[in-house]
């Protein structure tokens, strides 16, 4: 691990998860907008970095540290990150549909994600198996949505999008399977983890998730 020397540089640093989908998701979204970015993984298992804590005293992932700023509220992070870089623009212009992917972005951050960090984390197996049910559950419930538009809530790859695809990608290491009624889903997902960048954004550790040639 850096010091903070790392962070003072001219160059956009980001502290991330190598295994936690909020981070994953700021990684992916730096490939689709292809942001200059210094990626630095930080092993949780080990905990945290004093000169992280210096940073962020909330001690949470990602962390992005952009010359004199630093955020780690991940909705804010790829918020920020949308606005400053924007191009390809990955929110909608029109208020009512940017307010739509917000509320979902929100969902998915506070509802799904620490789903999967139970699942992924978790050493009781009762709650590992009520968090596997709950989130497929949640993904069944979304069906008509899926299917309702070529990518989720709207015509173009957005924020939402990334956010889901980081999901997608998780399914079979948590142990999620889908009913065959569940195809819109399925193609979804084919869908938008099939986009060039996609791989490029995976850690080791998440490359380690799926058998990967």
């Amino acid at each position: 691990m850096s010091d903070l020397s790392m962070v003072q540089r001219s160059v956009m640093t980001l502290f991330s998860d190598p295994k936690g989908p909020s981070s994953h998701r700021v990684r992916l979204m730096a490939k689709e907008k292809d942001i200059p970015m210094d990626i630095v993984e930080v092993n949780l298992e080990e905990g945290m970095p004093e000169d992280l804590m210096e940073l962020n005293p909330y001690g949470t992932l990602p962390t992005l540290v952009d010359r004199e700023l630093v955020l780690y509220d991940p909705q804010v992070i790829i918020e920020y990150l949308d606005e400053r870089f924007p191009h390809p623009p990955l929110m909608s212009v029109d208020p009512i549909s940017k307010a739509r992917s917000r509320q979902m972005l929100r969902q998915i951050e506070v509802e799904w994600y620490p789903l999967v960090e139970t699942i992924q984390s978790s050493q009781d197996e009762k709650e590992v198996k009520a968090a596997r049910r709950n989130l497929q559950e949640r993904l069944i419930q979304m069906i008509p949505v899926f299917e309702h538009q070529p990518f989720f809530l709207n015509e173009e790859y957005s924020l939402v999008d990334i956010s889901l695809a980081v999901l997608m990608w998780r399914l079979p290491y948590l142990g999620i399977e889908l009913p065959k009624s569940a195809k819109p889903i399925t193609d979804y997902a084919n869908k938008v983890l099939s986009r060039e960048v996609f791989m490029e954004s995976l850690s080791d550790d998440e490359l380690d998730m799926r058998d990967v040639v």
